[in-house]
């Protein structure tokens, strides 16, 4: 059984998820410079069984594209080209940094760490990827 590993692109920074081998459990993994995702992600399925790469798309409240597509969408045409082995699923991530955040207040962490974009980022890959494996969940039920 293979990881599902999930990617909040941001322009900037990127944050990376993981599930345990199972696919029970989301865990943050890292937030990278977004122009470094692609060798780390090569480089992470050397080491581990990936079956899937789940990818944030950001839609807006009528379910249309936002402005972000413009820098997501060429990334996602390189992850296809370069692993066209892999299954990518996109999924909606409205909300995240908001749900991310709010999960971080919830969690105790100080105002300090909370305002580290880079663990928003990570978090927000966290409920990306937790949000998708319940979409296979409720899909068996």
């Amino acid at each position: 059984m293979g990881r599902v590993l999930a990617i909040d692109y941001g322009k900037k920074r990127t944050g990376i998820a993981v599930t345990d081998p199972m696919k029970m459990i989301a865990s943050r993994l890292t937030t990278l410079e977004s122009k470094t995702v692609l060798p780390f992600i090569k480089e992470y399925i050397q080491k581990e069984e990936v079956e899937a790469i789940v990818i944030g798309y950001p839609t807006d409240m009528k379910g249309n594209a936002s402005d972000s597509i413009r820098f997501i969408n060429p990334f996602i045409q390189r992850l296809v080209k370069e692993l066209p082995d892999m299954k990518v699923i996109q999924i909606d991530e409205r909300f995240t940094s908001k749900i991310a955040f709010q999960t971080m207040i919830d969690a105790g962490l100080k105002k300090k760490d909370r305002q580290n974009k880079g663990l928003v980022d990570g978090v927000s890959a966290t409920i990306i990827l937790q949000s998708y494996l319940e979409s296979l969940n409720n899909s068996i039920i």
